[in-house]
């Protein structure tokens, strides 16, 4: 930990990828863990870090999860905060990826960030696919990744499908995987280790395809 950053992978990577975490788990949860890790390990530089609400959990204050857009001048104020040299990515697990999208395409305008990142994007409540969190990702300009399960009950690859999103946008589906991106290896064959790696790969190939 460095200041309010949580660091993995190499200092001098050429590319720097900011994730935050989602509404109910820290930063280092297992499953953001796990992908940072991963991540470090295929030569990026990553940095977590935590909205205030989930940090001042740490000291016993018993917060909810507020509005997603009223942490967007939060997640401004850490790419401010990181500095971070070279290429820089924002994106994050769920909420934290969905808190990365509303502020993409101003940051990205202003040439801060290259591309987004989300890990199992919400887009609706589970059994409330009604309630979609997409009409901004129609118009987004910001080169983006999506890695989603396609069990995911916050959106499954067959709702997906049917959505209008932004040709800015690229999926990456992993068989089987929930909302943590973790398949059924009875089911499906996959161990969340493989698709960690997975993901890794695909990230990497995409990064390479960014302006630096």
């Amino acid at each position: 930990m460095v200041g309010k950053f949580l660091f993995d992978g190499p200092e001098d990577a050429p590319v720097t990828i900011l994730l935050a975490h989602g509404a109910g788990a820290p930063m280092d949860s297992a499953s953001l863990t796990a992908t940072a890790k991963e991540l470090a390990a295929a030569g990026f530089r990553i940095a977590r870090f935590e909205f205030g609400y989930m940090a001042a959990r740490r000291s016993g204050a018993r917060k909810p999860p507020p509005r997603a857009e009223t942490l967007n001048p939060e997640y401004r104020a850490a790419v401010a905060d990181l500095g971070a040299k070279g290429t820089l990515v924002i994106g994050g697990k769920s909420m934290g990826g969905r808190v990365a999208s509303m502020v993409a395409d101003e940051l990205h305008a202003e040439g801060k960030v290259a591309g987004l990142i989300c890990l199992g994007y919400p887009f609706h409540p589970p059994a409330k696919p009604e309630q979609l969190r997409t009409r901004h990702l129609a118009e987004l300009q910001t080169p983006t990744l999506i890695c989603q399960g396609t069990r995911d009950e916050f959106g499954t690859r067959e709702e997906v499908q049917g959505y209008t999103l932004s040709d800015q946008i690229e999926f990456l589906w992993l068989e089987d995987g929930d909302h943590d991106l973790k398949p059924r290896k009875s089911i499906s064959g996959f161990s969340a280790a493989d698709h960690l790696k997975t993901l890794a790969d695909a990230v990497t190939r995409w990064t390479g395809g960014l302006v630096h």
